[in-house]
């Protein structure tokens, strides 16, 4: 198993990369059954609206989201978290500048 995934991943050695204006990502962990990402948000960001055929858990490490999932929206705040079922459309407006960690299931090769 170890020569296909790295078990001990170092986050001071993962690269950030832009995910659209005032959105970084980190990838943080993978195996090909789960991925782990930090995103960090400048307040006014969006991560826009979009689906794909992977399930999402959202954690908010800190700031403030609203975040909507399948029409609904909420305001999520640090320690709050959301499920997000394959498929279904999301999106992200951040109010007040913060970091939400993502896991996905299966990994996102796209992120990789």
């Amino acid at each position: 198993m170890s020569d296909q995934i790295q078990l001990f991943v170092p986050g001071a050695e993962m690269p950030w990369v832009p995910a659209g204006a005032g959105v970084q990502r980190q990838v943080l962990a993978h195996s090909p059954e789960l991925m782990l990402v930090k995103v960090a948000f400048e307040t006014g960001a969006v991560g826009a609206e979009h689906q794909h055929p992977h399930t999402q858990i959202s954690y908010v490490e800190s700031g403030e989201f609203a975040y909507t999932i399948g029409g609904e929206t909420r305001v999520l705040r640090a320690g709050d978290s959301c499920v997000v079922p394959g498929n279904t459309l999301h999106g992200t407006a951040c109010r007040q500048a913060g970091v939400l960690l993502d896991a996905f299931t299966p990994m996102r090769a796209d992120f990789v």
